[in-house]
């Protein structure tokens, strides 16, 4: 019966190439949701006004990525073998990535939008986001040699994306004669971080390396500050955006560092185009634009550049003509290597409520 509703749902009704979209909820990056969304379907309305990809509009069949792994790859399978979507983009965990992968079995393109541990391979996969080594590895040399910083402490939340950083974090500070103190992980969800912030201070880290996301991670910051451990440390994460900042307060955000593709407050000639495109079309009460909310954008952007190079939706077509693919985006000019988008990577600390961009690697 679930399955038949799903369908009812989601029945084709023109010509349009259809995309799921499978944006996080529920959960604790559930606070993506509303950017995530908004900022995709800017990039349908601006692709339609475009006479569309290959002459046909794009339509989103959303998924909630927030949902536990088993379900999000159940419901996506359930609509590729219908035939009810003919691609599929993505803002969610790594949990949900390796659930949904073997479930696409190479059918349809998946685009996979947020930063991530590396070392994605599978076939039908193309992937937007940063990965350590372009984002993790330069920041920790940046704060070894401007701030001091080489030892750290590592908080994360316990799933894939986090134990593999982790494990690279180590790798490169070994390499600058740095080191992890401690490293300490959590269940997705935690509110509570008492227990942790003790371990903080018996490590004595210079900084903490952060690999929460969403509201665990506000919840960490304003436990942080509420410690006092903002004096003694700073705090760096490559999954830290404005909508984070802003649940976290001014109070809970002093010494803290990110480093992403985009920031909202990016001064290049691409980001203020797009911000302003964005704000002009949601207004006022528009959610939060953040990187996350972006990759979105660059996702479906990347998705449309692989049909119109490709000349087809066909799979094989695709993955056969993407390598070297570029284009002008938000981030400034990317380009496709391996079916990863390289691209420029920012690090930028907080001041108040908004990210000030330091430098660019």
């Amino acid at each position: 019966m679930r399955q038949e509703r799903v369908l009812d749902r989601h029945r084709r009704s023109s010509d349009a190439i259809r995309i799921a979209l499978v944006v996080p909820l529920q959960g604790p990056a559930g606070i993506f949701g509303p950017s995530c969304e908004s900022c995709a379907q800017l990039a349908a309305e601006e692709v339609n006004a475009a006479d569309g990809v290959l002459g046909r509009p794009i339509e989103f069949v959303v998924v909630d990525g927030g949902a536990p792994p088993h379900a999000v790859a159940d419901e996506v399978d359930l609509l590729i073998t219908a035939g009810a979507v003919d691609a599929v983009i993505g803002w969610h965990i790594s949990s949900v990535r390796k659930a949904v992968i073997p479930r696409i079995a190479d059918r349809v393109p998946y685009v996979y939008t947020p930063l991530y541990e590396g070392g994605e391979h599978a076939p039908c996969v193309f992937l937007a986001g940063e990965t350590p080594g372009r984002q993790l590895r330069p920041a920790l040399g940046w704060f070894a040699e401007e701030l001091g910083v080489r030892r750290w402490a590592i908080v994360g939340d316990d799933y894939v994306w986090p134990r593999r950083t982790a494990a690279a974090a180590r790798r490169y500070l070994a390499q600058i004669d740095g080191i992890v103190s401690d490293e300490i992980f959590v269940a997705l969800g935690t509110e509570t971080y008492d227990d942790v912030l003790r371990r903080l201070c018996a490590a004595t880290p210079q900084g903490v390396l952060m690999l929460l996301v969403g509201a665990d991670a506000v919840a960490f910051n304003r436990a942080f500050a509420d410690a006092g451990l903002h004096e003694a440390c700073v705090r760096f994460s490559p999954l830290m955006d404005e909508t984070m900042v802003l649940g976290s307060g001014a109070a809970a955000t002093r010494g803290l560092f990110a480093a992403a593709g985009f920031f909202e407050t990016l001064v290049t000639a691409d980001s203020l185009d797009f911000s302003a495109r964005y704000h002009r079309r949601f207004g006022p009460l528009a959610p939060v634009l953040n990187s996350m909310g972006e990759s979105c954008y660059e996702g479906v952007r990347l998705l449309v550049e692989l049909f119109n190079r490709a000349g087809s939706t066909d799979m094989r077509q695709i993955r056969e003509s993407s390598d070297g693919l570029a284009y002008d985006s938000p981030r400034g000019p990317v380009r496709l290597r391996d079916r990863h988008l390289e691209q420029r990577v920012f690090l930028a600390t907080v001041e108040g409520l908004q990210f000030d961009v330091l430098h660019r690697f």
